[in-house]
């Protein structure tokens, strides 16, 4: 059974923005990577009572780890997914000198003896992007099914993108129960969702 016309096509967009994602040199990435930090810990606001998701890079993705320690440095509690099966990721307490694992995905983090928090801001990594504040993932959803359970309890996280420039497409092919990004923080600022794009 073949893809439908929307999946080949977020398929498509997915390949062509990580090709120019990979095709960013090391060094490029790094001082991106800075920027964005940088930018991160003065554009970013923080509730009273944060609990930030963010996660560790994998692949040729920006590098956040500094920008979760500035966070963590200003009050808030940081978490990062584990994926506990193919359909469930939850945010696991990130603590300073915590021994880590491999979590799935190709990522490390806290084993199960850390505490499960729900973010209530959730930097989330991406393959693509657009000015409305559409995302592409990696294909599996788990994000999409984590933020989907936090708003069935209520809950409604600010979603922060977090990509390099080059990752932006003219427009991520949606569906109406899609859930848009609030921003997208790139190392050229914190871009705010334009949904009337």
């Amino acid at each position: 059974m073949g893809m439908n016309a929307g999946a080949a096509d977020k398929a498509d967009l997915r390949r062509q923005a990580l090709a120019r994602r990979d095709a960013m040199s090391i060094e490029e990435r790094i001082e991106a990577s800075i920027a964005i930090a940088d930018l991160g810990r003065t554009l970013i606001d923080l509730p009273s009572g944060a609990i930030v998701s963010g996660f560790s890079p994998i692949r040729s993705e920006v590098d956040i780890r500094p920008l979760m320690a500035d966070l963590r440095d200003r009050g808030a509690r940081i978490c990062v997914p584990a994926i506990l099966s193919r359909e469930e990721i939850v945010f696991r307490e990130l603590l300073r000198h915590a021994p880590l694992v491999d979590t799935g995905f190709g990522t490390v983090g806290p084993g199960p003896e850390a505490e499960v928090l729900d973010p209530n801001v959730m930097l989330v990594p991406l393959a693509a992007f657009d000015a409305r504040g559409h995302r592409l993932g990696y294909g599996a959803g788990h994000y999409d099914r984590a933020i989907a359970r936090l708003q069935e309890r209520g809950l409604k996280p600010r979603l922060v993108g977090i990509a390099f420039d080059s990752q932006r497409v003219d427009r991520v092919p949606d569906e109406p129960h899609d859930v848009s990004l609030d921003a997208i923080l790139t190392e050229t600022g914190l871009h705010a969702a334009k949904p009337q794009v």
